[in-house]
């Protein structure tokens, strides 16, 4: 082909085999079409305000996460989802693979919400929480709830609570205050695995390759000792 004078460089026909170009910066045409490139994998953290979905499109035309971004170059996804009337860490890539792999993993990453809610729950009802709860779930049957770590960040008669899961099941943080008698008026997702939320609403960054390879140890690592864990206790 480069001998029939079918390639060209950077609108320059090519005449000498041999000849070298990057292929994500320069621009290599045969036959007059332009080659691309593989894409290049782009990973995000957004702080997701509320009152926007966490879907690519909506059928009630409510704003989704992606007419937050801007400047990307390159179409991304949610990974897992955050309701319509909370915020917070929000991750997206074009990674399929390494979405795939966090979903998966999502039963074995920690994620920690800031959470008010209305009135003051007791300790007794707040224990139940901490243990495991039956909720309903969205196909109307019940399911228990893995254990969840809580604690009082701010008292007042309406108090704020950190709240982390081992699991995200679908408004699950609401359903369970709904649950003991106590409705949700704020949640906020602050961590997921080994990242924080540093952005502001409506904002996002790239993860590092540090950051993206530091996700995908810390789901392996917990993943093992869940399972470390379960393997122990029906031994015991």
């Amino acid at each position: 082909m480069i001998a029939g004078g079918l390639v060209s460089l950077n609108g320059q026909i090519v005449t000498e085999l041999g000849t070298k170009a990057d292929a994500e910066r320069d621009h290599i045409r045969v036959n007059g079409k332009l080659l691309h490139g593989s894409e290049r994998h782009v990973y995000l953290l957004m702080n997701k305000p509320k009152g926007y979905v966490t879907t690519v499109r909506d059928p009630e035309r409510r704003p989704t996460v992606m007419d937050l971004l801007h400047g990307v170059g390159a179409r991304v996804y949610p990974v897992g989802r955050l309701d319509y009337a909370s915020e917070g860490l929000l991750l997206l890539t074009n990674d399929g693979d390494f979405a795939n792999y966090l979903m998966k993993a999502a039963s074995h990453v920690s994620k920690t919400y800031m959470v008010k809610v209305a009135g003051v729950p007791v300790s007794e009802k707040l224990n139940k929480l901490r243990e495991g709860i039956s909720i309903s779930s969205d196909r109307g049957r019940r399911v228990r709830t893995a254990p969840a770590k809580i604690r009082v960040i701010r008292d007042s008669a309406n108090p704020w609570y950190e709240v982390t899961l081992m699991e995200g099941r679908n408004r699950q943080i609401r359903r369970m205050f709904e649950e003991i008698g106590h409705h949700v008026e704020k949640i906020k997702r602050v961590r997921y695995g080994p990242l924080e939320l540093d952005v502001h609403p409506g904002k996002f960054r790239k993860l590092t390759a540090e950051e993206v390879e530091k996700l995908r140890a810390f789901g392996s690592k917990t993943s093992a000792a869940s399972t470390t864990f379960s393997t122990k206790r029906v031994k015991d």
